[in-house]
């Protein structure tokens, strides 16, 4: 238990030593830190209920506060000012210097989780919007360190009409394949007839093409039907397609530290959509409509339009509904988690709600599964609008990576060359990405300012990396073990341990609210009050044996802590930059 919990704990116990009865008392931070350092604010709450003057209310549980306290005061109509004793903060981020756990408020039961984010559609392009898999992985991250189980999937969209479309658009460019003919009998060829580089082409191509033609638009639902059925040359070509794209596309989550237990697609549903639709037309839920099957999942009470899932198609071919459907239906066969989490683009969340009734309607997941979406805003540029190219076309994450790199690469150290120097700058790279990525709250649409995030300075990851380098180089150099924090030298050495004490509720309201714009803060704020003590005092060179390991115990503790936090965030340090 946090320093935090363990004091909310003793206070409720005071409370209602003193005579009240209250449910839980929490130690809020103050914004008044001359008063002291946290506040207790339910003297107004008690007073209210109990029908006393609520400063008399606060003077009676002041009574009964013990000496973990200091600088104990009531201001106002009852609110009661403390800070922590010297001796409570010290023993309480010793025990936290090589111990992170003591920061972490874990919950009694763990469940297991499955994550849905990465979302890349194959034969498409990643554009920048897919940088926001940095939240599930930070989420999956945060989950671990919480105790919880969890089972990440990057589930390709690699089954519908897009595949179709580009099968039909390779067909009008190479007729002569062996894969478009049906009376071919041999071994397709073992590599691909188009590249990756083609995809980023052909895909657009037929996009167009079939909203101009309707002609064009029939025959790529019947593509993607001959696909869905089987036809062994459309999906041999299928799967050339497949390994191409996803390869193309792990090598850019990679490079991003994102990083999957799972790589399953739609296609890896469909053994699972026989079992579905028979489950559905057991529990009498669906209905025709115009040929189609559907599932009307509206309630009476509702104040929006809900459609109905769509399930097959009037010619027979499965619809993306159904393999979500049966997508759930997998997980839940293969690994019986407690929770399935999607992150994908707030816009999509009308989308989830209909499947997620039509699980729960249908019996298809229990009531007590957690099926959730929580959704993210979008990368805008600095006109404030989606982020473009400067030609106005869609701007690839492989561009944008590339555009950082090379904002970046030129601000590293002369003497580093070579490859150290290609190392650090992606690292850098990537911390600058992440962070700017993770630092919003996560439904917030947010402005992509390159010349902004690939500062030193402010809010940003390469400040928080250099931080890190500045400690990693301080400690190497003074010594990193054996020394404790004896006591609090000065107002600037507090301000960083007062901070820390807060750690646990940071960590606990991004665990509860599934959101890490509270970790890049504390990142931020922790880097600065510590640049700060830094700037002003001569850690080599104290003097003062006691002062000296004081001084280097903290930043044992401050380099750990941060060290942990970039890591949640998926943030690499380097050694020199």
């Amino acid at each position: 238990m946090s320093l935090i919990a363990e004091t909310e704990k003793y206070l409720t116990e005071v409370v209602h030593h003193t005579g009240y009865d209250l449910d839980k008392v929490s130690l809020e931070t103050s914004n008044k830190p001359e008063f002291g350092e946290y506040q207790i604010n339910v003297a107004m709450q008690i007073a209210k209920k109990y029908g006393q003057n609520p400063r008399e209310v606060a003077a009676s549980i002041v009574e009964n506060l013990d000496d973990r306290f200091i600088n104990v005061n009531i201001q106002g109509p009852g609110f009661i000012n403390v800070s922590f004793a010297d001796k409570i903060i010290l023993d309480y981020l010793n025990a936290g210097i090589d111990n992170f756990d003591i920061f972490i408020d874990q919950n009694a039961d763990k469940r297991t989780i499955v994550l849905d984010y990465g979302g890349a559609n194959i034969a498409k392009e990643l554009h920048v919007g897919h940088l926001r898999c940095n939240i599930g992985e930070a989420i999956r991250r945060l989950l671990n360190v919480f105790g919880d189980k969890t089972i990440s999937d990057i589930h390709w969209g690699d089954w519908g009409t897009p595949m179709g479309l580009v099968i039909l658009e390779i067909e009008k460019m190479y007729p002569d394949l062996p894969y478009f003919d049906p009376d071919y009998e041999g071994e397709y060829p073992s590599t691909s007839p188009v590249t990756n580089d083609d995809l980023a082409i052909i895909y657009p191509r037929a996009s167009l093409k079939k909203k101009e033609d309707p002609v064009y638009a029939d025959e790529a639902r019947l593509m993607t039907k001959r696909l869905q059925s089987g036809e062994r040359g459309i999906r041999a070509l299928w799967q050339h397609i497949v390994r191409i794209s996803s390869d193309d596309c792990k090598k850019v989550y990679d490079y991003l530290n994102c990083h999957f237990d799972y790589s399953y697609g739609e296609s890896d549903a469909d053994k699972y959509v026989g079992d579905v639709l028979s489950l559905l037309k057991e529990k009498d839920v669906t209905e025709y409509s115009d040929g189609a099957l559907i599932m009307h999942v509206a309630d009476p009470d509702d104040k929006k339009a809900m459609p109905p899932l769509m399930l097959v198609k009037s010619d027979g071919a499965v619809l993306y509904d159904t393999t979500e459907l049966a997508t759930v239906y997998q997980r839940m066969h293969d690994w019986q988690p407690n929770a399935i989490w999607y992150f994908t683009d707030e816009r999509q969340s009308l989308h989830f709600e209909q499947i997620f009734r039509g699980c729960y309607k249908s019996g298809l997941t229990d009531p007590d599964v957690d099926l959730h979406f929580y959704g993210f805003g979008t990368i805008n540029g600095t006109d404030g609008k989606p982020f473009k190219t400067r030609d106005g076309g869609v701007m690839s994450l492989k561009n944008l990576i590339k555009e950082v790199y090379v904002n970046i690469e030129p601000k590293i150290k002369e003497d580093i060359v070579g490859d150290e120097r290609i190392v650090i700058a992606n690292k850098l790279t990537v911390a600058t990405l992440k962070f700017a990525d993770l630092l919003p709250y996560r439904k917030t649409d947010y402005i992509f300012d390159v010349e902004k995030f690939t500062s030193f300075e402010g809010k940003t990851g390469i400040y928080a990396v250099y931080t890190a380098t500045r400690l990693k180089s301080l400690l190497k150099k003074v010594g990193n073990s054996g020394t404790t924090m004896t006591s609090i030298v000065n107002s600037d050495m507090r301000e960083i341990l007062v901070k820390l004490t807060e750690l646990s509720r940071v960590l606990k309201n991004a665990y509860c609210e599934i959101t890490t714009n509270y970790i890049a803060e504390f990142i931020y704020e922790l880097c600065s009050l510590y640049n700060k003590f830094y700037a002003k005092n001569n850690i080599s060179n104290e003097t003062s044996i006691a002062v000296k390991n004081s001084y280097i115990a903290l930043s044992r503790l401050v380099y750990n802590t941060l060290s942990k936090l970039l890591d949640i965030l998926g943030i690499e340090e380097v050694d020199r930059m």
